[in-house]
């Protein structure tokens, strides 16, 4: 190895554990396809890809569109899915849904200042609405436990889930309209080493760079589907 590609690689790794993804960051050094078919106009794509429906580990890569191509910014990084794999999700199953979904917002225990998508930082006032027969159904909502307009038993109290929502990326799922009973609080979380509910999961230090990378200009999608 000479010198100065020694230098270049040292440069490229201290820039990582500094705590961010630069802008034009590239660990391929050509252009190639999505893993999963994506026709959409996304300038950054996180691609989930499971080995077959009842897998609860995939392996998780972020893109950015160069050209007529795509180029790996991080990953792959093991991620968790549902304890039923990647399928149709509903309230019934633990299923993670397949699909491509908008990455629209975050929210964490966890300050999120250096973030460009919009993030809020909870407490145990933060909620996230599963209750199907609510009209705030698969949203989020701020109240007091005990205060709620909404049966908090088939809710969220998102400031005491723990570590897993130290950061998180809200994965647009059966939102806008939401149908009910089809499946609500999908999050890009924080693993805690094992399969999840239906979320996406994986660990702080690369979700960190994640959201610190996402750009809400370049419109970012999260895909989600098997190999």
């Amino acid at each position: 190895m000479t010198k100065r590609f020694l230098a270049a690689t040292i440069l490229a790794v201290t820039t990582l554990l500094a705590g961010g993804l630069p802008a034009d960051a590239d660990t391929a050094t050509f252009t190639r396809e999505l893993p999963l078919p994506y026709d959409g106009d996304a300038g950054q794509v996180v691609t989930v890809v499971g080995a077959d429906e009842t897998a609860t580990t995939a392996e998780l890569t972020a893109w950015r569109r160069s050209g007529s191509g795509w180029r790996v910014v991080l990953g792959p990084v093991s991620a968790f899915v549902g304890k039923q794999g990647i399928g149709e999700a509903s309230e019934s199953t633990s299923h993670t849904p397949a699909g491509v979904w908008t990455l629209t917002e975050g929210f964490g225990n966890e300050p999120g200042d250096d973030y460009k998508i919009p993030y809020l930082q909870i407490d145990e006032n933060d909620w996230w609405v599963s209750d199907t027969e609510s009209e705030f159904y698969n949203q989020y909502y701020r109240c007091a436990p005990g205060e709620c307009p909404f049966d908090e038993a088939a809710g969220e109290d998102l400031g005491r889930v723990g570590r897993a929502y130290d950061r998180a990326a809200v994965i647009d799922y059966n939102r806008d309209p939401a149908t009910p009973g089809a499946g609500s609080a999908f999050f890009l979380h924080v693993s805690t080493g094992k399969p999840t509910a239906g979320c996406v999961s994986i660990p702080a230090r690369e979700l960190d760079l994640l959201l610190k990378w996402l750009d809400p200009a370049k419109e970012p999608v999260i895909d989600i589907g098997i190999a």
